[in-house]
């Protein structure tokens, strides 16, 4: 049974008692979630590794891409990346590889993970039609349903399928109305696919086939939002939202089928316009988990993107979003290489931090309380084991050159903390 099938009988499965004991809930909150489809649990069932919770109730979570591109193919840096994703705390990764070696790459991430792996398994149907001197218009629902179930033997935990890609959904971009017209690679694919075959998307008429196999090894669907904008011009335009309309009735048959669904949404989406993206989700999607790429608030900060996305993050998580897809420095320009790995993660988890401050209050708040009152103590070594990097914040307090005085060099003898502390001894 899936965990959404055992929910709904009333069996508590030790992934259910796992996440509830990790996250502080009661399980009965975390049962009825599940139930609704307002949380999941990450874990394939032949997976070997722990499960993550995601949705209503459940700290934000921080998911991390790495993955090849065919201009760039070296394993041993993927696995350097997954390393780098689990010594800095990434919730979950996705393993997003091109070129000819994404089966490996796949396959042996999914060894060495100790947390659910995701991917986008239409990225493989393209590669296995290569191979076979083929074009992506000319998949067959077959050959994506043998990669979506040799995935799901090897483990995959959650999976993007771009279902709500649809005819009506492209029809709006051919229009051209939008600055960008499709930015989502698997979202072009299928748009490119549809006008070649004039065809409705195939992972649309045969979504009951791809459920089949989801429920089998308890795959979560994460339904792709291949129409989002790439463009803060874009936001909240008529495909974005034909496709939205689309995935909460796709959403609704997965969780009859038994099959946990997640809906993933923009993009690059103006501070204004967040919140009420994510009222829409919740509203169309029945509350489902709500999985966001950033969302980026400005188009212009190329290098520096991981901060637009966190700024999108901090505010979406804050009003209701679950998932925080991280961004990286590379964004938009190249393949990120292990240091961009990190400084995505570190900006997208202090984002899902500040945002389950405001989300769930003191729950949250203990941690920044305790950083506080060491602060006020002036105890370096729990301000630093408590910093959300302590190798950097470490690093930078040993090179300011003022070893084992109380201050640091910022105010150094004028440190008002410091002085306060000495008033309170006189």
């Amino acid at each position: 049974m899936t965990q959404i099938e055992s929910a709904k009988k009333g069996i508590l499965t030790p992934e259910m008692k796992t996440v509830a004991e990790k996250e502080g809930i009661p399980i009965e909150k975390l049962l009825k979630n599940i139930i609704s489809g307002k949380a999941v649990i990450l874990k394939n069932r032949v997976h070997p590794i722990q499960p993550v919770g995601i949705g209503k109730g459940l700290s934000t979570k921080v998911n991390a891409n790495i993955g090849t591109s065919p201009e760039k193919m070296n394993l041993e840096e993927e696995l350097e990346k997954l390393s780098v994703c689990e010594k800095y705390g990434a919730d979950t990764v996705m393993d997003l590889s091109l070129g000819a070696i994404l089966n490996k790459v796949r396959q042996e991430i999914l060894k060495k993970s100790n947390i659910p792996i995701g991917t986008v398994p239409l990225y493989q149907v393209g590669f296995e039609l290569s191979r076979k001197k083929k074009h992506i218009t000319e998949m067959t629902i077959e050959d994506y349903l043998t990669v979506l179930e040799q995935q799901g033997k090897e483990g995959v935990d959650f999976v993007t399928i771009h279902s709500g890609v649809t005819l009506k959904a492209w029809s709006w971009i051919k229009q051209k109305k939008r600055i960008l017209d499709v930015v989502s690679r698997g979202g072009s694919l299928l748009c490119l696919w549809m006008e070649n075959n004039q065809q409705e998307n195939p992972l649309y008429t045969h979504f009951d086939k791809i459920l089949e196999i989801a429920h089998e090894y308890d795959i979560t669907l994460s339904l792709g939002d291949g129409m989002r904008p790439g463009a803060t011009a874009d936001a909240s335009d008529r495909a974005q939202i034909e496709e939205l309309i689309t995935l909460g009735e796709l959403g609704r048959r997965a969780r009859d089928a038994n099959v946990q669904v997640m809906i993933e949404g923009p993009g690059h989406v103006p501070l204004d316009q967040i919140e009420s993206n994510i009222q829409m989700e919740k509203r169309l999607c029945d509350g489902a988990p709500f999985y966001i790429l950033g969302p980026l608030v400005t188009d212009i900060a190329a290098g520096y993107d991981h901060i637009a996305g966190a700024i999108g993050g901090a505010l979406a998580a804050s009003v209701g979003a679950d998932f925080l897809c991280y961004v990286t420095p590379a964004e938009h320009l190249c393949l990120p290489g292990p240091e961009d790995v990190k400084q995505g993660i570190i900006a997208s988890k202090i984002a899902a931090h500040a945002a389950d401050m405001v989300k769930y209050g003191k729950r949250s708040r203990k941690i920044d309380n305790e950083m506080s009152l060491a602060r006020k103590n002036l105890d370096w070594e729990k301000m630093i084991a408590l910093s959300i990097d302590p190798i950097n914040a470490g690093k930078r307090r040993e090179e300011s050159g003022v070893g084992n005085k109380e201050y640091c060099s910022m105010c150094g003898e004028f440190c008002s903390v410091k002085a306060l502390r000495e008033l309170d001894k006189s």
